[in-house]
C-alpha cells in the first residue's frame, strides 16, 4: 500500500487489497476548524437525529435508488473496473453488479420482517407486559471500501447500512481511481444527500476521516490496516466490522475427480487476477494428487483463457505497478509447473502453479492475491488440517474429496470464517449466508440479514403498565424472607430439560 507518514511503514507485503494507507490514528473534539470533515458527520447526525431515516418507506426508497444506479450506471462500471483491473465484463456483470442486486432483492423482500420488534419469552414477574428487542440502527457509520471489488465491497455494508437505518460516509478506495471518481461524482445524485456521502482521498483524507466520532465502522482490507482502524474506532469506543481475508488453504484428496477439482480451483484462483479475498491461497495435497493435478490445471487454464492468457479477454490485470512487483517477487518462492510470465507495462502476470514450495517460502508469508497457486506437499488429511491449524485463521477452508467424511473431517477440525466443500468461492454467492472472517482474517459478518444485523444495535425493551402496584409490593424494602421467596417464585427461570419420560 501506499504508506505515508501517520501510519506504521508496513511491509509491501502486507498490503493485499486493502486502500493503500487508509487508516487513522489521531483524535480531535470535533471542531470543523482542525478536522475538516468534522462538518460533514456533524451535518449526517443531525440528520440522524431527526428521525428521517428510520421510517421504512424512507429505507426502501434509497434502496431502490441503489438499484436505479446500478441500472443506469451499468456500462459506466464496466468501463471503470476494466480501466482499474483488467476485469472481463463477465466478471463485473457478475461480482460487481448481479451479486449486489441479489443483496438488494434480499432485503427489499424481507425489511419490514427484519425491522420488527422481536418477542421474547417473559418470567411470571412481567407475564402483562411487554418485552421485546428493537433493532435499532446505530447512527452515523462509515464504510471504507477496498480496490479489488470497488463497487460490491461499498455498496454491500451500504445495503446493510441503509437498511438498518443509518446514515453513512462512503470512502472507495483511491487505488482503483477510475471507480472512485464514477462512485464519486454519479451516486451521490441517487441517495439523499442529508443522510449519505462520498469522501475521497488517500492516506491524509482517511486518516482525517478516521479521526471523528462515528457510531459504527466498516472497514475491508489487510490486518495491519484493520488493526489501525480499530485503533482509531477504540478512541470513541467504535463498533467496528473487520473484513480482512487471509491465506485460504485448499485441501484436495486422493479420491476426487481431477478435472473438476481442477477447473473449480482454477476458476476461484484467477478469477479477477487472483484479487480475492476468499480465493483459494494454495493447495495441499498428496505428491500423487500433485502429478494429476498439474496436466488438470493446464488444460483448464487453457480452456478458460487460450493458450496465450495475455490475449484473453477474460483475464484480468494487477490493479497497480506497486501491487505488480509485490506479487511478481513471489514467483521466486519453489519451482514455476505452469505460468509464469509478466509484463510490467501491461501489469500483466500469467495464471501461474508452483511446485517444491516449502511452508518458509516468501509465497507462504502473506496472502498472494494474485494469480499464483502454491501446492504444498502433505501425506495425509491429518497432516492438512495440523498444517491449516497451525496458521493463523483463514477467511475460507476449501476441501475436495469423493468421500463425504473427508470434506466433514475438514470441516469439524478446522476454524475459518466460512467453508466451501467441493468447490471455491460460491458460498459468498448466498445472501441467507454470514460472510466475515474469525481471528486474523476479521471480525464480524454481513451479506443478508446479517448486513441488517451488523448495523442494527438489538435494543432490549421491557414496558409495563401503570397499575397493579400491589405486585410490584414484595421487591420493596423493608425486606424479609418471605418477600423474598415471593420474589424467588415471580423470577425464577427453571431449566428445562431435553430429556422426555415416557
Amino acid at each position: 500500500m501506499e504508506t505515508g507518514t501517520v501510519f506504521p511503514q508496513l511491509p509491501e507485503s502486507e498490503a493485499k487489497r486493502a486502500p493503500e494507507g487508509d487508516g487513522g490514528n489521531g483524535s480531535v473534539d470535533g471542531d470543523p476548524l482542525r478536522n475538516p470533515y468534522a462538518g460533514l458527520v456533524s451535518h449526517l447526525r443531525a440528520s440522524w437525529l431527526s428521525g428521517k431515516t428510520r421510517p421504512m418507506e424512507y429505507r426502501v426508497a434509497q434502496l431502490e435508488a441503489l438499484g436505479r444506479f446500478l441500472d443506469d450506471k451499468k456500462q459506466q462500471i464496466m468501463d471503470a473496473t476494466a480501466s482499474d483491473l483488467g476485469k472481463a465484463p463477465f466478471e463485473t456483470e457478475l461480482s460487481e453488479i448481479l451479486m449486489c442486486k441479489n443483496e438488494l432483492h434480499e432485503t427489499l423482500s424481507n425489511l419490514s420482517r427484519w425491522m420488527k420488534d422481536e418477542k421474547v419469552d417473559r418470567i411470571l414477574a412481567v407475564q402483562l407486559d411487554s418485552a421485546f428487542i428493537r433493532k435499532d440502527p446505530y447512527g452515523v457509520v462509515l464504510i471504507i471500501a477496498p480496490w479489488n471489488y470497488p463497487i460490491h465491497l461499498f455498496l454491500v455494508p451500504l445495503i446493510g447500512a441503509i437498511a438498518a437505518g443509518n446514515c453513512a460516509i462512503i470512502k472507495p478506495s483511491e487505488v482503483s481511481k477510475k471507480t472512485e471518481r464514477l462512485v464519486a461524482e454519479a451516486l451521490p445524485s441517487y441517495l439523499d444527500k442529508d443522510c449519505f456521502a462520498v469522501v475521497t482521498g488517500g492516506v491524509q483524507e482517511t486518516t482525517r476521516l478516521l479521526e471523528n466520532k462515528f457510531d459504527y465502522i466498516f472497514f475491508t482490507g489487510s490486518p495491519p490496516v484493520g488493526r489501525i482502524v480499530m485503533t482509531a474506532a477504540a478512541k470513541h469506543l467504535t463498533p467496528v466490522t473487520l473484513e480482512l481475508g487471509g491465506k485460504n488453504p485448499c485441501y484436495v484428496s486422493d479420491t476426487c475427480d481431477v478435472t473438476n477439482v481442477a477447473r473449480r480451483v482454477a476458476w476461484g484462483r484467477f478469477f479477477n487476477a487472483g484479487q480475492t479475498c476468499i480465493a483459494p491461497d494454495y493447495l495441499l495435497c498428496t505428491l500423487e494428487m500433485q502429478e494429476k493435478l498439474l496436466p488438470a490445471l493446464q488444460k483448464a487454464i487453457n480452456d478458460f483463457y487460450g493458450p496465450n492468457p495475455r490475449e484473453s479477454p477474460d483475464f484480468g490485470r494487477i490493479v497497480s505497478a506497486k501491487q505488480f512487483q509485490r506479487v511478481q517477487r513471489l514467483l521466486g518462492s519453489g519451482r514455476v509447473a505452469i505460468g509464469g510470465q509478466t509484463d510490467e507495462a501491461e501489469r500483466y502476470i500469467a495464471p501461474t502453479v508452483l511446485v517444491d514450495v516449502q511452508p518458509s517460502d516468501p509465497v507462504m508469508q502473506e496472502e498472494v492475491f494474485g494469480p499464483i497457486l502454491p501446492i504444498i506437499i502433505i501425506t495425509s488429511v491429518d497432516e492438512a488440517i495440523d498444517f491449516i491449524n497451525s496458521r493463523e485463521r483463514p477467511l475460507a477452508v476449501y476441501a475436495f474429496s469423493s468421500d463425504d467424511k473427508v470434506v466433514n473431517r475438514v470441516l469439524e477440525r478446522t476454524s475459518s470464517g466460512g467453508f466451501c466443500g467441493n468447490d471455491t468461492m460460491m458460498h459468498v454467492t448466498l445472501p441467507s449466508l454470514p460472510f466475515g472472517g474469525i481471528g486474523n482474517s476479521g471480525l464480524g459478518t454481513h451479506h443478508g440479514k446479517f448486513s441488517f444485523d451488523t448495523f442494527s444495535h438489538p435494543r432490549g425493551c421491557l414496558k409495563r403498565g401503570m397499575g397493579q402496584e400491589p405486585l410490584n409490593a414484595p421487591r420493596y424494602p423493608p425486606y424479609s424472607q418471605r418477600k423474598f421467596g415471593i420474589i424467588q417464585a415471580a423470577l425464577k427461570m427453571a431449566r428445562v430439560s431435553d430429556c422426555t419420560l415416557l
